[in-house]
């Protein structure tokens, strides 16, 4: 029997700490004299209210039996309460005109997708940028130490790898998984101090520098203006952004280790290394074809191409220019980068690159057992044997992807959007991107003008894709209830 008690006390506590994040914008909206601060009290006193009766009125009696079910509930349903209490400063506000608004920007920030349906942004009031931009932060860290901690232990599309990598060479660092997680944090507190002083440095105002610095290291997306980045035109601020974006999107446990003494454990992660080569190969080719058709001068080329690349392999979503008007090779191309994503334990979204590097070893393995049918060959991630559960489970995480993408292209289309719209749509939301292509939800727009049922479905995709497709999917299986 699933210990309800348990996950409800755990809800408790995670709307309690959101009541206090509501206090920040609350008091930045005091400090610009906006009346919005009136709302986020609201809010605050609302979540809390909430939270303090959960964590009261379901306190668990003795030490809870917390097993693998009760993992996966409290997983989702923890995204999904957080998201519906983090929506009340937008409905009480009016900055969302309906409930579906609303929720839609509150989960697209937690999931770090970054897809929104406002506008209008250089004049919306700064305690609702700032919301938005904690809203990606905080889903950003809550996202590497679910990655870190809970997926390895419900073994999610062979991330059962990292339990056993982790575990063994962090042991002498961190022996629990609460240090872990706190190393984790003051990892991402650094580079989050780090950002934003570089964008202040860079031109930026201390509000823009505070809310972009969130949105880059979570690799989210969501900015202070319309045009995004381009607003600024600012080649120190993109730099910054492509520096920031990659950190944020490589495993952030190796960062720690870094700073722990141990640089070869960020060099020599095979993870990374790939996840490198793919980026500035990719950037090589992209500012090539912008150069070579005249779009740009080379300087120019360099700037968007890379910084294009970088936003959509992250994951993050930025944009300096509209990328439709590229031509159509390379909008393919970056079409095809929506279905990479970053390393394992970022806060980047994705298939990961760890699964495309077990499928080619998968392919190798069976390319060189057709040339020596007696031969054994034994492959290796990272120094450890695969085993056939890894291929296994990473096959049908592949496979899974691929029937989700379907399925949500073939929705979109039913909901009257066009067709690059629809298999854009379905790629950049399964993998947490945020802009897609075409003209409805290209990076010039937003999914605002998208029929609400067409929204709810992108809700589901961005949940859907943020917690690595099982996690969701199996609460609908039947045998999960029974006892």
């Amino acid at each position: 029997m699933i210990q309800g008690r348990f996950v409800v006390f755990i809800l408790g506590i995670f709307l309690s700490i959101l009541a206090v994040a509501m206090a920040i914008p609350a008091l930045m909206d005091l400090l610009y004299r906006d009346p919005d601060w009136v709302y986020f009290g609201e809010s605050a006193a609302i979540t809390g209210f909430v939270g303090i009766l959960l964590t009261l009125g379901f306190r668990p009696e003795g030490e809870p039996m917390f097993e693998v079910r009760e993992t996966f509930v409290l997983t989702v349903s923890s995204w999904v309460a957080i998201s519906v209490f983090a929506s009340l400063p937008f409905i009480l506000s009016s900055a969302a005109p309906t409930f579906t608004d609303a929720f839609f920007e509150a989960i697209s920030g937690l999931t770090t997708t970054g897809a929104t349906v406002f506008k209008d942004l250089d004049y919306a009031p700064p305690g609702i940028l700032l919301w938005r931009a904690l809203l990606q932060w905080l889903g950003g860290i809550g996202i590497v130490v679910m990655a870190m901690t809970i997926l390895p232990a419900l073994k999610i599309g062979g991330m059962q790898l990292f339990r056993s990598e982790f575990s063994d060479r962090s042991e002498k660092y961190f022996p629990r998984v609460s240090q872990i997680a706190s190393a984790i944090l003051s990892t991402y507190l650094l580079m989050s101090a780090l950002c934003g002083v570089a964008y202040w440095l860079a031109g930026m105002t201390p509000f823009e520098a505070i809310c972009l610095m969130m949105s880059t290291v979570s690799t989210a997306g969501f900015a202070t203006s319309d045009l995004s980045l381009g607003s600024f035109a600012n080649v120190w601020i993109e730099i910054i952004a492509i520096v920031f974006m990659m950190m944020g999107s490589i495993t952030l446990l190796l960062f720690t280790r870094f700073l722990q003494g141990d640089p070869k454990a960020l060099l020599w992660d095979s993870q990374v290394r790939v996840y490198l080569f793919l980026v500035v190969a990719a950037s090589g080719f992209m500012t090539f074809w912008l150069w070579q058709t005249d779009q740009y001068d080379f300087f120019s080329a360099v700037r968007h191409g890379s910084f294009a690349v970088v936003s959509i392999a992250s994951t993050t979503g930025f944009t300096t220019a509209d990328f439709n008007t590229w031509g159509s090779c390379a909008v393919i191309f970056l079409f095809l980068l929506m279905f990479v994503g970053g390393c394992t334990g970022s806060t980047a979204g994705g298939i990961k690159i760890f699964r495309y590097q077990i499928l080619f070893k998968a392919a190798k393995q069976q390319i060189l057992q057709l040339r020596r049918p007696h031969g054994v060959f034994v492959p290796l991630y990272n120094h450890q044997r695969l085993k056939e559960v890894d291929f296994m489970s990473v096959l049908a995480f592949f496979a899974l992807y691929i029937f989700c993408y379907a399925a949500l292209a073939l929705s979109y289309s039913l909901c009257g959007l066009d067709v690059i719209s629809s298999l854009s749509g379905s790629a950049t939301i399964l993998g947490n991107v945020g802009p897609g292509l075409g003209s409805q939800i290209g990076p010039s727009d937003n999914y605002g003008t998208l029929p609400d049922i067409a929204k709810w479905i992108t809700m589901f995709g961005m949940l859907l894709g943020r917690l690595e497709l099982l996690t969701l999917l199996i609460l609908f299986a039947p045998t999960f209830w029974r006892t």
